[in-house]
Order: structure tokens, then sequence, then C-alpha cells
């Protein structure tokens, strides 16, 4: 395969910042031609940083319209007749208003799908949705954190990153149906969905969840960050046949089953945080990976990025994190970032 998986089908991007831009861009990774409208002003990430732009758009074309005017209108009609999808990620008053729903766009293409990516829904208004309000409007920050201090955040746009991939999904569902219309996509729903056992727990056992320290996993003992003599460690012992490996390398006799080692969680605990202090995160990680345990020295982003060279990619001037999709015989082609309008009112067709 030398053309990617999404070749011969046209994405249009109407968006600023983030889950949206992301959601295209893994598209256009996969050969999808993305074309960005953004406003004579530019996406407002434009104004973040060139680096911050560059990570969410590279591969795209890009086009000026002022959606405001009857003449703007006009060429997104005519854009919309030749793409198979809009994206729009914008509050739900300006899609709307912008004519960015299938309602208003199918006198121009019965079978473009549009896909509204907001924070709380397209008929939900516009309260601001940034990604750290939801995460703490939908209960993930007071699941962050250690119990004896406040809440807190991932180092990353969780919640961002986490819409535009099942915006990209949903967008790649209703093409493949078969039929154009109408896809919505919220923040809010993704980060609830995402809380999956979390909430199960809470909606059926009636157990509600609480912090627990280290990032320590609900069910699973010992399943957390340890500190070590040199560094922190992270352990995941998911059942009992990775326990008996691990209690064999650390020399503890003892708690055999999930159940004895959730029941007895502050023993466990204790045990296992004496003995992984006798050696560095580095050597238990290099210790435990034969063995088949799940461990992790905690690296830094610029440690991790350094051992994985593979994973970065070239896109014009830039060096970014490639895309996490590998399809067999396809090698994407990273292309850079547009400049502002760079492809003029109405690119042809790729």
């Amino acid at each position: 395969m030398t053309s990617g998986p999404l070749a011969g089908i046209r994405i249009l991007e109407i968006g600023h910042m983030l889950a949206g831009p992301y959601a295209t861009m893994m598209l256009a990774d996969l050969g999808a031609d993305v074309i960005k409208i953004e406003p004579p002003s530019g996406d407002i990430s434009r104004q973040v940083s060139d680096s911050y732009f560059a990570s969410l758009n590279r591969g795209k074309r890009s086009i000026c319209i002022d959606l405001t005017t009857e003449a703007g209108q006009a060429r997104l009609g005519e854009l919309v007749e030749e793409s198979d999808a809009l994206l729009a990620n914008l509050k739900p008053s300006a899609i709307h208003r912008y004519g960015l729903t299938y309602e208003a766009l199918r006198k121009w293409n019965e079978q473009i799908v549009c896909v509204a990516l907001t924070g709380f829904g397209l008929a939900a208004g516009d309260d601001p949705a940034f990604d750290y309000v939801i995460q703490a409007a939908t209960g993930v920050a007071s699941l962050t954190g250690d119990p004896s201090g406040p809440p807190t955040l991932p180092g990353y746009s969780s919640a961002d990153n986490s819409s535009g991939l099942t915006a990209a999904l949903g967008l790649l569902a209703q093409i493949v149906s078969g039929s154009g219309g109408q896809v919505e996509v919220s923040l809010q729903d993704v980060m609830l969905s995402q809380l999956n056992y979390r909430a199960s727990s809470y909606l059926n056992d009636g157990v509600e969840p609480r912090r627990l320290p280290s990032g320590a996993h609900s069910y699973y003992v010992p399943a957390q960050l340890f500190p070590t003599a040199d560094g922190h460690l992270a352990l995941f012992i998911t059942h009992d046949g990775f326990w008996r490996s691990f209690a064999g390398e650390a020399g503890i006799v003892g708690f055999e089953t999930m159940a004895e080692r959730a029941e007895r969680r502050d023993e466990v605990l204790g045990a296992v945080t004496e003995v992984l202090a006798t050696d560095t995160a580095a050597n238990w990680e290099s210790r435990l990976r034969p063995l088949g345990v799940p461990a992790s020295a905690v690296r830094s982003l610029p440690d991790a990025l350094n051992a994985l060279p593979e994973a970065i990619v070239t896109a014009g001037d830039y060096r970014l994190v490639g895309s996490p999709i590998r399809v067999a015989g396809y090698e994407p082609e990273y292309g850079p970032p547009p400049l502002l309008g760079e492809h003029g009112d109405i690119p042809a067709r790729i």
C-alpha cells in the first residue's frame, strides 16, 4: 500500500486550538485531504507558538474564508459539495450561526457528514468548556492527586485529546455507513465515558470513588507508583501470575491472591515499599521486565523521547511525535503545517 487508507477522502475542519485540529490531523496522517478553513485572523492557536500549531496541524491545507459574509457562505457551500465530512469545533451558537450542521449543509451535499465537537453538546449552550474545566466538571480532577492534597490535573490536555480521537471515530463511522448525517461529540460525554469502571462501581455497587495515594488503582493491588533508592517505579500487578513473578524476584512471601491483596492493601503496600527501597527504579525495571512484570521507571518527557527516537518524525521544519496508528504497507508523509491561507480559496480535490 502506497497511499493512505483514507486517500480520496476530503475533510473540512473549522475550529480552534486542540480537540478538533487533533482529530483531523490524525485523519490527515492516514491519508485524508484535510482543508483547514480559517477566519482572516487565523486559528487562535497560531498565537500560542509555531511549535504548538505545528503539533496539531501538520499535513493540512489552509484557506481563509469569512463565514460571516454571503461570499464566504457561498465558498463554503462549494467546498461542501466536493467533500465527505466537515468537523466543527466551536461554540454551539457559532456552529448554528455559521450553518455548520447537517440540516444547513445537506442542500449542498446529501452525503456530507457533519461532526459537532463541543464542550457540553450542540443544544447545551455556550458555557466555557476548556479542557481543565471539563476535567473539573466531570469528576476527573477530584479523582486525581494525593488524598492528603488538593485535586489536581494531568500534565497534558487529556479531555481535548480524548475528545478529538472520539470525534475522528464518529466521523469515520458515519462515512462507513454510507449516509450523510449529524454526529455530536462533547468533551463532557467523552470524559464521563472514560470514567467507565469508576462510574459503574458507583452506579451499580454504591461505591463512591476516592483518591488513593500515589495514584493507586481502585481494584488492583499493588498497582501504583512506589519510591525506590533512586527515582520512582510504576508497578502494575493486575493478576496473580504477575504477583508470583514479582514476589519471587522481590523475596516477598504470602498475599497469593488478588482478593487477599485487596483485603490487606496496607500490609501489601508496606511490604512492597520496603523491598523496592533496596534498589533503584532503573534496576527494578531491568529486573522485572524480563519476568513479564508490568513495571517502568518514571521518566521525564525528554528522557522518554530520547529513548524512542523512532516515534519522532519530521514535518517541514518541525520535529513532532508521529501517528500512533501503524498500517501495514503505509508510511505517512508528514507534511508541514500550513501557512495561514496558503492554499487559496477553493483548492482542487486531491
